[in-house]
């Protein structure tokens, strides 16, 4: 009889809840044959404009990769989000997402790092959203990017940016700070944040702003501290009104931020901090037989070096810089979707205090990709795919951020040499055949 009551008891609380509540289980299952092909060539790094390739040094050398990925439609993830009803028109939702590696099993849901945030939400007031999420800057990049921002044809502007962010936030001995900004934090999602979201009843308007706190610890009795390294803030302001969408985002990342006191082996009155700033344009309007898109995108990596100088600080400030464009399409085929986009970045280099001789080779870069796709649905959860795109780059081994645009996933381009030559990257090919499955 108590463990009747129990049980009935157990099943009215559950009802009441399952009323006001509401918990979805969700994921992406994306695999894909790939092929992946990079090619390097040969360069003279000296200032001898006649020095040719050392004996049995060829002119160029290719890599080449066939692999089983995932996410190359959509990233593969598994999550759980909820929303319970607060009355008044107040809801309190949560989103837990984690990612997945389908192709090998490896990795399960051993973290919610895609996304994990908690928010209170009226249809009147917005939302107030707390936790690990997507940065206002990254939302463009990928919402006016007709490869979605995965797979081979991502936009160039997007990888560019998130091996940007990659180097600049790697954990070193010179650049430690409490927080470590790994694998393309600072741009795509970032931790610790704040936000907070227009509410949906504007006429088409949207918006966001967010700032995330650096987490680093102050002590008063040393100068220079914290390190604010890990702090971000940015916003988006937007428009979408039947097939027309606009949206304009701006975002600043401390990804460097260092001093003599929080850092061994600096003289006294040094230090540096590194911030990366982005802004872009993007646009969509879909005719029906066509969507187009474009965007404009700039970042900006900025160094500024304090070193003391006969008693006196001497600040140096480096302003190097990306200009990406963009335009695509998608055009409806039956059941299936025909996607292109053509893109190019184009990377100037400030050489600082740096004086360029008369043979000095060129400091800046520029790469052009060129991708198309085809996806056929099976069903509303399912479909598969084709994407090929090939990228061609000029005088990339100026920049990091710059050799690593490559398709998705590919072997990494050639880069040491002999002597005091070495190899730059010069193309790229990518192929991908997939299945993905939502649920």
């Amino acid at each position: 009889m108590r463990k009747s009551l129990l049980t009935l008891a157990t099943l009215a609380v559950a009802s009441s809840a399952s009323a006001q509540s509401s918990v979805t289980l969700f994921g992406v299952v994306d695999v894909a044959v790939s092929r992946y092909s990079v090619k390097s060539e040969w360069y003279n790094n000296t200032a001898n404009p006649f020095l040719l390739p050392p004996v049995g040094q060829p002119e160029s050398v290719k890599r080449s990769q066939t692999a089983l990925s995932q996410g190359n439609l959509a990233t593969s993830r598994l999550g759980f989000r909820g929303t319970e009803d607060l009355g008044g028109g107040l809801a309190a939702s949560f989103w837990l997402e984690a990612p997945i590696t389908p192709d090998d099993g490896a990795r399960g849901v051993q973290t919610f790092a895609r996304r994990s945030t908690v928010s209170l939400s009226s249809n009147s007031l917005g939302e107030l959203r707390l936790g690990r999420d997507y940065t206002p800057s990254f939302w463009s990049d990928t919402v006016f990017d007709p490869m979605g921002g995965v797979g081979t044809g991502i936009s160039l502007i997007n990888s560019i940016f998130q091996n940007l962010a990659n180097v600049r936030g790697a954990a070193t001995t010179a650049n430690p700070g409490t927080i470590s900004l790994g694998g393309s934090d600072s741009y795509v999602r970032t931790s610790n944040t704040v936000g907070y979201f227009l509410p949906p009843t504007l006429g088409g308007v949207y918006g966001q702003v967010q700032y995330a706190l650096h987490e680093n610890v102050d002590q008063s009795n040393l100068p220079g501290t914290p390190s604010k390294k890990g702090r971000y803030f940015g916003g988006r302001l937007g428009y979408a009104n039947g097939p027309l969408d606009v949206a304009v985002a701006y975002g600043e990342s401390t990804v460097g931020d260092v001093t003599a006191v929080t850092a061994a082996g600096l003289p006294t009155g040094a230090g540096f901090e590194n911030k990366i700033k982005s802004a872009n344009l993007g646009a969509s309007y879909d005719f029906g037989v066509l969507k187009l898109f474009g965007e404009v995108s700039v970042a900006r990596d900025e160094l500024e070096t304090s070193v003391p100088f006969a008693g006196l600080p001497l600040t140096v400030t480096e302003k190097d810089k990306y200009t990406g464009g963009l335009i695509g399409a998608t055009i409806p085929m039956g059941p299936g979707l025909i996607r292109l986009a053509y893109q190019r970045v184009k990377f100037k280099n400030d050489p600082g205090l740096a004086l360029p001789t008369l043979f000095s080779p060129s400091r800046d870069a520029s790469t052009n990709k060129l991708a198309i796709s085809y996806v056929h649905n099976l069903s509303k959860r399912t479909a598969l795919y084709a994407t090929a795109a090939r990228i061609r780059v000029k005088d990339g081994q100026n920049n990091p951020a710059i050799m690593g645009a490559t398709a998705l996933g590919s072997p990494q381009y050639l880069s040491t040499g002999n002597g005091a030559s070495g190899y730059r990257p010069r193309s790229a090919t990518g192929l991908d055949f997939g299945i993905r499955h939502a649920f």
